[in-house]
């Protein structure tokens, strides 16, 4: 029996995914679960994910009331990073964002429940591939900073979604792509207007890469037909025998659940 706070799946890259999950101080090997029976109960207990204190509520996947409403990983330009304030002086926390926002970032092609554009800071790839579930992935521009990949994405989103279905993605039925003639048809049609932000910001704002795609597999003995969601906020104990990981979901043959929505909730894992 293990018992600790949860946070996102840590991921490794290999033939098959390897995967384990952080409970406090303990890393839990999740790839040699496969085919087994377990549960996963939580106590009720929340701690926020960041400060560490006792919440009844979490926002963000994770986070406290104060901490959510004042760290600079929270703030809207996370999530829509073409409304960066840093230029004016009002980031949050100035030093953070130097360290995560002011750095390279990647604009990348990925294939989850079909094509998807989509963006990360470079030092998280592959990392934010796998936690999205994608079969495949290709960078495609670098850029220096959140701040004007964001503007980049805005554009080829015109074209592409952003989104993922994560239904269609656990259930493992998308087609793989030429990833590599979808980003050739994708800077066709950008073209000009990336060239605009260049001339903007200066001609080493962004470039091109010459990347080959990866393709990449994970750990399903069996994929669900139907993925009924399994929630702590309303369910205590959630078990089963897993029949899979992807993206930041275990895969049970009673439901599926996601992992990284409940970090910081308190949780028992008994076999």
């Amino acid at each position: 029996m293990n018992q600790g706070n949860l946070a996102k799946m840590h991921t490794e890259l290999s033939s098959t995914v390897q995967y384990a999950l952080p409970m406090s101080d303990h890393l839990i090997p999740l790839n040699t679960l496969l085919g087994k029976q377990f549960s996963l109960t939580h106590t009720g207990t929340i701690n926020c994910v960041h400060c560490g204190r006792k919440i009844n509520k979490s926002f963000n996947q994770g986070y406290c009331y104060p901490c959510f409403t004042t760290l600079a990983q929270c703030d809207l330009c996370i999530m829509k990073p073409e409304t960066c304030h840093f230029d004016q002086g009002t980031c949050r926390e100035p030093e953070w964002a130097q360290n995560h926002c002011m750095q390279p970032h990647i604009v990348y092609l990925a294939n989850t429940s079909g094509l998807k554009v989509g963006i990360t800071r470079k030092t998280q790839l592959p990392t934010r591939w796998i936690d999205q579930g994608a079969i495949q992935a290709i960078p495609i521009i670098q850029a220096t900073s959140r701040f004007h990949v964001g503007l980049i994405e805005n554009e080829l989103k015109k074209h592409i979604s952003d989104r993922t279905s994560w239904q269609r993605m656990l259930k493992g039925d998308t087609s793989t792509l030429d990833l590599a003639h979808e980003r050739d048809l994708i800077l066709k049609k950008t073209d000009p207007v990336l060239r605009e932000l260049g001339v903007r910001f200066g001609e080493n704002s962004w470039s091109l890469l010459s990347k080959e795609s990866i393709a990449i597999n994970y750990p399903v003995i069996e994929h669900p037909k139907k993925c009924k969601s399994f929630n702590f906020d309303k369910v205590n104990t959630v078990s089963g025998v897993l029949m899979g990981i992807k993206g930041q979901y275990l895969i049970f043959d009673s439901g599926v659940i996601n992992i990284r929505k409940f970090g910081g909730y308190d949780v028992i894992l008994s076999e």
